[in-house]
């Protein structure tokens, strides 16, 4: 008699599990037929501008054989080795390591990423489970009060599923995978901007560094045409105003040096940050523009290929997809929610009867819950979702015209800078052969020192002029690598790599 009871309730468990089971699984069905819907516009890659040049000039045509474009070529990962220099490939390895605005970036990236896989966790049942141990006593006043203290243990557990059935979650969890991809862009751009930076500040140092030993040559050259003038002006040979003369141009080359100092300190400080390093603890590179070669051929990306490329239109897509997904997640906040719960533990007076099945609860269930009225609120919010989508594409377009104009301005910028660089060239070679010619003539006795003094100035400020377009010709090339979106690794073995 006393087993009987016993034996029915065990039963009447048994159908009851099968029943919550037959339960879970029906009220998941409507889940399985829906996962594949979601609510809001799928996203789709804006189209790639229908141009096939950047302008409507023509490639400009190299100059004596120098710089070519290779058209439809994109730029190498590690394209600051096209310049023939260790020490900037050295200074570069370094900036990578030591940087700290990448460091920084890298960081957020991570961040990002493991924001993700935190709002991804929403695909899966949320489970808990609890202990609790309390004394209390109720009130003789209610119903089932008693007045008497007790002792209760219980240990629970819940499980808790939201039916994504017009795919808000999913469309969340989209927004955040496009953050992703914003931080990864916005990673690459910072790689790709410093090493562009390094590349370009390792140029100027190296035009300063040139020009202040022919701004001395030049200087040391005035000075001693001022030391023959002074001893004509003695003999009588020659006015004072010559020596005034020589006197104001050497005071107005002096004082053209230090600016050209202050930019090379600014330059080497800029560099040892770049590098990570305190300009106090910077080893700086003897760093000459004889040691930087000027690569002979130049990518150029088709146009289709630049928006796929350059980090900043990356980012501007992603930050488009991102817009894009939110849209999702507030129409579907219009609809219903529907969510599943389950629990299931044991209660007693002591904990080492928590053992006993009789002291067992479960539960199990679904929750529906629907908008009725909230001002217009969720519509306003769908509103201001796709204005603020609308505001993405046109940040998006705006992003694309800008990175064509300056892939442009510099396709133009370096065909100037050829014709300037060749035109420098050639009066350096004008001045040097001049030079030659009147120390042929002095060491013959047909000219005096003075004249050969002179020929050595001119050629010295025409050294000066060419080490100036040069050296411009240099950071516009190396401009250009950056305006196409090189200086990342491309492949996905060097991203991984790189942690990018």
């Amino acid at each position: 008699m006393v087993n009987r009871p016993r034996k029915t309730s065990n039963r009447m468990r048994t159908v009851s599990k099968k029943i919550a089971s037959r339960g879970v699984v029906l009220l998941a069905v409507p889940a399985l037929l829906l996962s594949g819907c979601a609510a809001g516009p799928d996203f789709v890659k804006p189209e790639a501008p229908a141009v096939k040049s950047y302008d409507q000039q023509p490639l400009p045509k190299p100059v004596d054989g120098g710089q070519r474009f290779d058209e439809g070529v994109g730029p190498a990962a590690y394209w600051w080795k096209s310049f023939g220099s260790t020490q900037i490939d050295s200074i570069v390895e370094e900036g990578l390591v030591g940087n700290p605005g990448l460091q920084a970036a890298e960081a957020s990236l991570k961040a990002s990423r493991e924001n993700l896989r935190a709002g991804a966790g929403i695909f899966y049942p949320q489970a808990s489970a609890t202990f609790s141990q309390t004394r209390e006593t109720s009130s003789p006043a209610t119903t089932a009060g008693s007045g008497a203290i007790v002792n209760l243990s219980t240990l629970s557990a819940s499980v808790s599923y939201a039916l994504d059935l017009f795919g808000g979650q999913r469309r969340s969890v989209e927004a955040l995978g496009a953050q992703v991809d914003v931080q990864r862009a916005q990673t690459l751009g910072v790689y790709m901007t410093l090493t562009g930076n390094i590349v370009n500040t390792s140029i100027a140092i190296a035009a300063y560094r040139e020009e202040l030993d022919e701004y001395e040559q030049l200087i040391a050259l005035e000075k001693d045409q001022l030391s023959i003038a002074t001893k004509q002006y003695q003999a009588g040979v020659a006015p004072y105003s010559s020596v005034l003369a020589l006197r104001s141009q050497i005071a107005s080359l002096e004082a053209s040096v230090p600016p050209v100092r202050q930019k090379l300190s600014q330059a080497e400080h800029l560099l040892a940050t770049l590098a990570g390093k305190t300009p106090g603890e910077w080893v700086r590179p003897d760093l000459r523009l004889s040691g930087i070669s000027l690569p002979e051929r130049v990518p150029l990306s088709l146009p289709s290929e630049l928006v796929r490329q350059r980090p900043d239109i990356l980012a501007a897509e992603a930050e488009l997809h991102a817009a894009n997904a939110e849209i999702g997640v507030a129409t579907a906040a219009l609809f219903p929610s529907f969510t599943l719960t389950g629990s299931y533990g044991r209660t007693a007076s002591q904990p080492h009867e928590l053992s006993d099945p009789l002291n067992r609860f479960w539960s199990i269930g679904g929750n529906i819950a629907a908008p009725i009225f909230n001002g217009g609120s969720l519509r306003a919010k769908r509103r201001a979702a796709i204005a603020t989508r609308n505001q993405a594409l046109a940040l998006y377009r705006q992003t694309v015209l800008a990175a064509f104009a300056q892939v442009a301005d510099l396709i133009r910028a370096l065909e100037h800078d050829a014709q300037q660089a060749e035109a420098e060239k050639q009066a350096v070679e004008s001045a040097k052969l001049s030079l030659d010619l009147v120390q042929a003539n002095y060491k013959a006795g047909m000219v005096n020192y003075e004249q050969v003094i002179l020929a050595d100035i001119q050629y010295r400020q025409a050294k000066i002029g060419y080490l100036q377009a040069r050296a411009q010709q240099l950071q516009d090339t190396a401009a250009m690598y950056v305006a196409l979106g090189g200086g990342w690794p491309h492949d996905g073995v060097a991203r991984e790599k790189a942690g990018l």
